[in-house]
């Protein structure tokens, strides 16, 4: 039934377009499978858009559109000017840019923009986790080793570390106009903002407190 209501669609009479409003098939193309696939696109989605055959090179829209997501398969009527119908078949792959290591980063590094190149995949060999946007790992702190020219996974990278586990800090506190300092030294590693567990040394009194910078770690009330 749902093949012979798409033939029926595809079959269906249509208005004859206003003269001078070709455009070319595969920008369409696009915009109908940009459609179709709505907010399950990614946000830098490119795609590669091939024909079955031989198709006009223009139309002034397209009537009926169908398309497989999964595979990117899609079929259309397209309206040329002079109200003349095709029926084109053919592939919209998606693809999607996303930023690799140009060279293997270690874990620590400090992923800088000269570290990555751009690398176009196919959308269905992205994994749920592989980071799109370059402002994702820029200045990430690497967790896992990022071999070259490979998609860069979410748990990989991390907020880069300001403590260490074992680090010597500076405890502060504020009042109002008051300001205290006291030695102490991190119990787990934190990175800036993050809550980070210490020991007062000079009381041996263990605290709660965020890590603001290297080394420095505010306790409030």
């Amino acid at each position: 039934m749902r093949a012979l209501a798409l033939l029926a669609a595809l079959a269906a009479p249509l208005a004859l377009p206003a003269p001078g409003t070709a455009a070319p098939l595969p920008v369409l193309v696009e915009e109908r499978a940009r459609d179709h696939l709505g907010p399950a696109l990614p946000g830098r989605a490119e795609f590669e858009i091939g024909f079955a055959g031989q198709p006009p090179n223009e139309a002034a829209f397209i009537a009926e559109f169908w398309m497989d997501p999964a595979s990117g398969r899609f079929v259309a009527n397209a309206v040329d000017e002079t109200g003349g119908l095709h029926r084109v078949s053919g592939l919209a792959a998606v693809m999607v840019p996303l930023p690799v290591p140009n060279r293997r980063l270690m874990p620590g590094d400090i992923v800088a923009e000269a570290d990555l190149t751009e690398l176009r995949l196919p959308q269905a060999r992205l994994g749920p986790y592989a980071v799109i946007e370059p402002e994702a790992v820029i200045g990430m702190q690497v967790r896992r080793m990022l071999p070259e020219g490979r998609p860069v996974m979410v748990q990989s990278v991390m907020q880069p570390l300001v403590i260490d586990r074992g680090d010597e800090v500076t405890i502060t506190f504020s009042d109002g106009a008051m300001r205290l300092t006291a030695p102490g030294r991190a119990l787990s590693d934190a990175h800036r903002g993050q809550e980070v567990r210490i020991v007062n040394t000079s009381s041996n009194t263990t605290l709660t407190g965020t890590a603001m910078a290297e080394g420095i770690v505010e306790v409030t009330r």
